[in-house]
């Protein structure tokens, strides 16, 4: 979200960049990355290694004997399995895989799953780790530790407005990486930093340097006189995404209370270039009125299913059904909606329709980004409200205190839907199902090994429900993208994360100096 008001000035359709190689020799972002790729000392690891030259044209290997859950109904799961891969690509999956000169990836006592998609990280926070864990959205006036500091004075007025380019390479890279780590192969980077288009190309740089498959998000920015915001997507496409047929990808940033002049720009810009638009919709920021005006037909646009809104929290009835109709999609981000008072996620409302949603962890001011926080938050909050829901239809009192459902009371989520939520239905909103989401053949190969010999989840007795239930980042044991291993036996591979750490953490220092903000690791929370 962002509180800016653009004036939408449109200005002349700028003449494309030459390449990315370009801005690394010319940019501070150079320095920002320097050895952060070349593994050191922490990184070195000895025995087995992954397959060589993984995700390699022609390269193949057999990921054999696991436990495969695919996702895809055509596909369908197996107890014990082999998935083999062939470059960037599954080619097969079925038991007892023959592949003469393939590598072998051991599976035996794992899970092997897609990996999982996040539709919705604003990457570049990640200096302001658990500065809100008491944060709301807002300062309500109360004088409590929540109220102060907040989300919307202390980091979109605050520490975003002092970011330079370099601070938005490394807190995006490491973020990414951080996610990577964690199974997350597919992000939507939401990443309303550009103040310029050297902040715009950091924040690309970070994305295709951490390796893994992103949805670059074009916001706005702060609004200075540097920002190109729209229009800067022409230059953005040309430089950076002139080919569908790589990882990261472009979506547009088309917030509605940016005022008409602003979105109705930004949404054509996005539909001349074929792109994916997302927005906030959060009613406790005062949306709600704008989403009515397009739910009327008044706002200037139109919206389709090249929508995805973000929360959706406080909206109307008649914005759920036009949104509905439209074929629109939702992230919802339940830990932090719960959290910061945007609005009771509305899984509920999404039921009755019958809609579903895609994940997201939005900001890690607050919470924790990883998919298993995700889908325990939303599976726990849905079966509270829905329980609640089914005692009240009793009395509590024998033999009316175990009620059966009545008709028409939502169904409990199950740990399925809560995998279908992480995984296609993120690939889907994203539009990039015809990649990912799924473990099939002719998809890229976007795969996470899970070890389910581990002390937190043996005996394996459920491979859902020990995923969602069980599970968490030190189970992730290998990730592979498009086919590449980027995590191996537990260990991020090509990046030095001592190295990393500490770039990041003298932007995090930087940071506080420029906001004027002591650094105290007691003070905020």
């Amino acid at each position: 979200m962002s509180n800016r008001q653009d004036d939408g000035e449109p200005q002349e359709r700028p003449a494309p960049r030459t390449g990315r190689r370009d801005f690394l020799k010319s940019s501070a972002v150079v320095a920002a990355g320097a050895g952060l790729f070349a593994a050191g000392d922490a990184e070195a690891r000895a025995g087995d290694q992954p397959p060589k030259d993984s995700g390699s044209r022609g390269r193949r290997y057999v990921i054999r004997g696991g436990a495969v859950m695919s996702m895809d109904q055509n596909v369908g799961d197996f107890e014990v399995a082999d998935v083999l891969v062939e470059g960037s690509k599954i080619v097969e999956i079925r038991p007892d895989i023959r592949a003469a000169g393939a590598g072998v990836i051991d599976a035996r006592g794992r899970i092997v799953l897609p990996g999982f998609v996040d539709t919705h990280h604003h990457l570049f926070e990640t200096a302001e780790r658990a500065f809100l864990a008491n944060g709301l959205l807002r300062d309500d006036h109360s004088g409590s530790p929540s109220s102060y500091p907040n989300y919307g004075e202390h980091i979109l007025q605050g520490f975003a407005k002092v970011y330079r380019p370099e601070d938005v390479y490394i807190n995006s890279l490491f973020a990414g990486l951080s996610q990577l780590d964690t199974g997350v192969t597919t992000v939507l980077d939401v990443s309303q930093i550009h103040h310029s288009p050297e902040h715009t190309d950091a924040a690309i740089q970070a994305l295709v340097d951490t390796g893994r498959r992103s949805a670059f998000g074009f916001f706005e920015g702060d609004g200075r006189a540097a920002a190109r915001y729209p229009q800067d997507a022409y230059r953005i496409r040309d430089t950076w995404f002139s080919s569908n047929d790589q990882l990261v990808s472009m979506v547009m940033g088309g917030e509605l209370h940016l005022g008409e002049q602003v979105y109705t720009r930004a949404w054509a810009i996005a539909r001349e270039l074929d792109l994916m638009i997302a927005a906030h919709s959060v009613g406790s920021w005062g949306m709600r009125l704008v989403l009515d005006d397009l739910a009327q037909g008044k706002s200037g646009v139109r919206v389709g299913p090249d929508n995805l809104f973000i929360h959706m929290t406080g909206m109307s009835d008649q914005t759920w059904q036009r949104l509905r109709d439209a074929g629109a999609q939702v992230s919802l981000a339940f830990p932090i909606e719960m959290t910061m008072r945007h609005g009771t996620p509305p899984i509920l409302k999404m039921q009755e329709l019958g809609m579903e949603p895609s994940l997201s962890s939005d900001v890690e001011t607050t919470m924790a980004a990883d998919p298993f926080t995700l889908m325990r938050s939303a599976m726990t909050m849905q079966r509270m409200l829905v329980n609640q829901m089914i005692l009240d239809q009793g009395d509590l009192v024998p033999p009316n205190n175990w009620p059966t459902p009545a008709p028409g009371t939502p169904a409990l989520l199950t740990v399925r839907d809560m995998l279908r939520y992480a995984t296609i239905n993120g690939a889907k909103h994203l539009g990039l199902d015809g990649k990912t989401g799924t473990l099939t053949p002719g998809k890229e190969a976007d795969i996470v090994i899970l070890d389910a010999t581990a002390l937190n989840v043996a005996p394996l007795n459920s491979v859902p429900g020990a995923v969602v239930s069980l599970m968490d980042r030190t189970n992730v044991e290998t990730v592979i993208v498009a086919g590449k291993v980027r995590k191996w036996n537990g260990r991020l591979l090509d990046a030095n994360l001592d190295r990393l750490r500490r770039k990041l953490e003298t932007s995090r220092d930087y940071l506080f100096k420029a906001m004027g903000l002591r650094q105290d690791l007691f003070a905020w929370s």
